[in-house]
């Protein structure tokens, strides 16, 4: 007996630059761990500034790619996207209707670029034919006024509003995307179901990489379905899908880079490597009892991050940390992600300015340790809690994130190490970065070697 896999059939074009259209979709598909099947609508010739050329893929073609792809392989969801014509519009309607899994229209309309991907005489077939098929509209707030016939939607109240109406139209639910709203700091979707509105919110990036969001994000969606989950939590797991892809969107070409919708699928691969990681430098760390010289009062901890971190839940450390015991260090437990505040916070603030930098680990503050870094030629900054913004101070895990990056700030790069000489309560601590635990760890033998009077280069 064969084991279900999710299939999702996507009806759209082709982005010669890969980063909309079929291309994005089947990445998105392909990350969530769904089969991608596909029907080619056009052929666009475009790159991140641009679209020089559209061609047209026959109807009768489109219709013949829907026909071999249900009659044999099937589906368990489907998305559309660009249908540039309403001859296409009205032979995928036509072909959906017989289709009773769930149906995600993205109303494509507009490129990044600015181009139309939607013939204007084809806005009244995608109202009348296709919309009234779909289980989930997936319009931007430009798509929403179109078909809604609201010229400006300036507000939250406004693009409810237009859900409403669109919802009028015969879709089960609609997702008006929030990006072009204005609401700083947060990108908000109103997601129109059941009669009841939601508010998905999520941090707006400044981000140039912003080509094929709209595509992965209804691609993930129809996903999310096509695994057996209710529209509300596959809109939520959408949005979280997104937000990865858009933070961590490629920066190649002149102009909107292309999100990355692997960057889920990399983060989660890389979970293995960074814990078997931790533990070589655990062993290092533990092998060489030079290293208990540097433990602080509140004990040691070792962190590394996965390549697109986005939150602590990103981070492994040492659960209990790792404590001093008879002159030697010792690990409180395994390795484990979302063990670590302070630590893996001052790591994220270090990650954004070089995210090649992903591991840290505490160690005491002195000015031996200063020198003996200085003897070692790594670079060393620091910062002033007593100048701690108070609104950062209310904030929990604010202040290493803050010193952080005033230590960055003031050094121009990421150091080697970032101290802090205590406030009222606190104990003086500094941070070790690196690349990796290991070579975190590294460096850590070195200093304590330094401040012993021996030679660092003699081990590891």
């Amino acid at each position: 007996m064969r084991g279900f896999v999710p299939r999702v059939l996507t009806i759209a074009g082709s982005d010669s630059g890969g980063g909309a259209g079929i291309q994005a979709d089947l990445k998105t598909l392909a990350a969530l761990g769904v089969y991608g099947a596909t029907a080619l609508t056009a052929v666009t010739a475009q790159n991140t500034v641009g679209v020089s050329a559209i061609q047209d893929v026959d109807p009768g073609v489109v219709r013949a790619q829907i026909r071999a792809v249900l009659d044999d392989i099937g589906v368990d969801a489907v998305k559309t996207g660009m249908l540039h014509t309403p001859e296409i519009i009205e032979t995928v309607s036509e072909e959906l209707e017989r289709v009773e899994s769930p149906i995600v229209v993205d109303p494509v309309m507009i490129a990044k670029s600015g181009a139309p991907l939607l013939e204007d005489r084809a806005l009244k077939t995608l109202r009348d034919k296709l919309i009234p098929l779909s289980t989930v509209v997936t319009p931007n707030i430009p798509e929403a006024e179109k078909i809604a016939g609201i010229e400006d939607i300036r507000s939250i109240e406004d693009a409810e509003r237009a859900a409403e109406i669109i919802s009028g139209l015969g879709a089960r639910a609609v997702v008006v995307k929030g990006g072009h709203l204005p609401t700083p700091g947060k990108a908000v979707d109103i997601l129109y179901f059941d009669g009841r509105f939601r508010l998905f919110e999520g941090e707006r990036f400044e981000s140039e990489a912003t080509h094929g969001t709209g595509c992965s994000f209804a691609s993930a969606i129809a996903a999310e379905l096509a695994k057996g989950r209710q529209i509300p939590e596959a809109v939520e797991k959408a949005k979280g899908f997104i937000a990865y892809a858009i933070k961590f969107g490629f920066k190649i070409g002149r102009g909107h880079g292309p999100v990355n919708p692997m960057a889920v699928l990399y983060n989660d691969s890389e979970r293995y490597r960074v814990i078997v990681e931790l533990r070589k430098a655990v062993q290092m760390l533990e092998a060489h009892p030079v290293v208990s010289r540097l433990s602080p009062e509140v004990q040691m901890n070792l962190v590394m991050a996965l390549p697109h971190a986005m939150g602590r839940m990103d981070v492994a450390g040492i659960p209990g940390r790792i404590v001093k015991l008879d002159e030697r260090v010792k690990a409180s437990a395994p390795p484990e992600f979302g063990s670590s505040k302070h630590v893996a916070n001052t790591v994220l603030a270090a990650m954004r300015y070089d995210p090649d930098i992903r591991s840290g680990m505490n160690i005491k503050y002195s000015e031996e340790i200063l020198k003996a870094c200085e003897a070692l030629l790594y670079k060393v900054s620091g910062y002033d809690r007593r100048m701690e913004p108070p609104e950062v101070k209310e904030k929990e895990g604010g202040t290493t994130r803050w010193g952080a990056e005033e230590a960055i700030k003031k050094l121009g790069e990421v150091p080697d190490l970032i101290y802090h000489e205590g406030d009222w309560g606190k104990e003086p601590v500094s941070t070790i970065l690196g690349r990796s635990a290991t070579d975190v760890a590294m460096k850590a033998v070195r200093i304590a070697l330094a401040l012993k009077g021996e030679r660092p280069d003699q081990v590891l």
